[in-house]
């Protein structure tokens, strides 16, 4: 069979050349249209999770669309644009000072499972650095059964006052049981008179992490290994006021309505307690 060059066919066919050419590269498989059209969706999760979500939670997203692909050709098409998820410090277990730890019982014992809201609640301070305030003081409660936050205040001072505070924020929009335990690490707020005062009016049982273990509060903590890793070393807050107003969008805007999460099956804390409503 006598092949024609693409000049004599065009001739023949009466078309330009430039045609032909343009035509070439305008031409685009349908395998490639999909990689593109899934690489864009694949950017917008990205950018949109504050660059912190990997493949498998990228895959989990484009499934909630109604999209399919495979773990293997997400991880590809992320490679190929160059992203990656923001890695997170771990842990590392210190030593406090000397408790007395006889009447602090950890009744928790990491059992984070729950069957619904308000029956294990936990709660820490984690520090916020700004340029004119020095240190800022964050103070979180989060329900294990969303993994929500569903209080948080931030001061500029770390006293009992501030989590007494943070707690009376929780009991305006929750609603409390006496089977509810508040799971705390033994820092002096937590071990205050004030504190346990209002726990005991709302027949609350309190437990205690072992000495020195973050592991016994390990879903709080992972919340603000998040928050740090997410947001606060993203940015410098000028002072307490800017840090005040990003931690609040963060947490209401991001963390509880748009951030999902493996260990609830990849839903929103909002979406959890939609399930239970």
């Amino acid at each position: 069979m006598k092949h024609h060059s693409i000049k004599e066919t065009c001739k023949v066919l009466s078309v330009p050349r430039s045609t032909y050419y343009e035509h070439q590269q305008n031409h685009v498989s349908p395998q490639a249209k999909r990689r593109k059209t899934l690489s864009q969706s694949i950017k917008r999760i990205y950018f949109n999770s504050r660059r912190i979500y990997g493949a498998p939670k990228i895959l989990k997203a484009l499934q909630k669309e109604g999209k399919t692909a495979s773990i293997k050709l997400v991880q590809r098409l992320m490679r190929q644009m160059g992203l990656k998820s923001i890695t997170r410090k771990k842990w590392h277990y210190q030593q406090t000072n000397d408790i007395d730890t006889t009447d602090y019982s950890n009744i928790l014992a990491q059992d984070f499972r729950t069957t619904s809201p308000n029956q294990k609640w936990c709660a820490d301070i984690t520090y916020i650095h700004t340029k004119a305030n020095g240190w800022c003081y964050l103070s979180s409660i989060q329900d294990l059964y969303s993994r929500k936050i569903i209080a948080h205040k931030i001061s500029r001072h770390m006293t009992a006052d501030l989590v007494i505070s943070t707690f009376q924020q929780a009991f305006e929009t929750r609603k409390t049981t006496n089977n509810l335990i508040v799971h705390t690490d033994l820092g002096s707020q937590y071990r205050s008179a004030g504190f346990e005062q209002i726990l005991a009016q709302h027949h609350i049982r309190h437990s205690y992490s072992k000495r020195g273990c973050p592991y016994d509060n390990s879903c709080l903590e992972s919340f603000h290994a998040s928050l740090k890793k997410e947001e606060v070393y993203q940015h410098h807050y000028q002072d307490f006021e800017e840090a005040n107003a990003a931690i609040f969008s963060y947490i209401e805007s991001f963390y509880n309505s748009a951030r999902i999460h493996s260990s609830i099956d990849y839903l929103t804390p909002n979406e959890k307690e939609k399930l239970v409503a």
